[in-house]
């Protein structure tokens, strides 16, 4: 996915210094002189196809995404170190990490912006087991409401108990959830959302798929220690002189790579 707008320069400064009442009627005197500019960032987005299963919020390392609801979706926190975990946790694709380029070109009095997804691997997520406490569950409809693939849908008692060959005399005739589990990708939408806590899930989550290298040039490395106090997995320290990482605990996030003062450390795509 790529995106690409434009809008002219001095249609954008009026809309910034229009948010200052105070001076707009000395307006041509604040225009802001900014010769051709380029700038690069990375941009994480949750689409609103989120399905609350809060995977994302358990996985993150550096706790950088809000819990979600059934009524919001879960934001991505200034304290985001761009590991990129959190996409390729995501069951649905719904997290795009995006590389956006601002692009301020004075001649022709435009300011351009570039969006384009990184594409990023997914780890392996399988439901081994799923069952749900018909007696606890209070028949509210949420779990089936975002089930990705429909999985879960409301059925009659009877129904339920011939599909488990279970019986049930104590529950009254309403409608409860049934899981299909041909269906169930183990995402734990349900779970997260049950407010009775009445559905039980067992899955598999994969590794991390590591798709970046970190490079460390041990004759520049001035021994500053800022990797070391900066890094917020504690992956990085310094011994006799040296850099030393522990890839075990190293999430290839952005922080001791830009932090470091002589360019000693960077942070490579690996081809996955």
């Amino acid at each position: 996915m790529e995106i690409k707008l434009k809008k002219k320069i001095k249609n954008l400064q009026e809309e910034v210094l229009f948010k200052f009442s105070d001076f707009k009627e000395d307006i041509e005197d604040y225009r802001l002189k900014s010769g051709d500019y380029e700038a690069n960032k990375k941009v994480i987005a949750i689409s609103s196809r989120c399905i609350r299963c809060n995977l994302c919020v358990d996985e993150c390392p550096v706790d950088a995404i809000t819990s979600s609801k059934s009524t919001k979706i879960p934001k991505v926190k200034d304290n985001c170190v761009e590991c990129e975990i959190c996409t390729q946790t995501c069951p649905i694709s719904c997290i795009y990490f995006m590389e956006a380029t601002s692009i301020i070109n004075e001649e022709n009095d435009e300011v351009e912006y570039f969006l384009k997804e990184k594409k990023v691997p997914h780890r392996l997520l399988r439901m081994e087991n799923i069952d749900v406490n018909l007696e606890t569950c209070s028949s509210c409809g949420t779990c089936s409401k975002f089930c990705p693939t429909k999985a879960i849908s409301l059925k009659d008692k009877s129904i339920i108990e011939a599909a488990e060959k279970k019986s049930f005399p104590d529950l009254e005739d309403r409608k409860y959830p049934y899981v299909k589990k041909s269906l169930c990708i183990g995402c734990g939408s349900c779970v997260n959302l049950c407010s009775e806590h009445a559905i039980h899930l067992e899955r598999t989550l994969g590794p991390i798929i590591e798709t970046k290298l970190l490079d460390i040039n041990q004759d520049i490395c001035v021994g500053c220690s800022l990797c070391e106090e900066n890094c917020p997995v504690e992956a990085i320290r310094l011994k006799n002189g040296n850099v030393v990482l522990d890839n075990k605990l190293c999430i290839k996030c952005n922080v001791c790579s830009t932090k470091c003062p002589v360019n000693a450390l960077s942070l490579k795509n690996k081809d996955y």
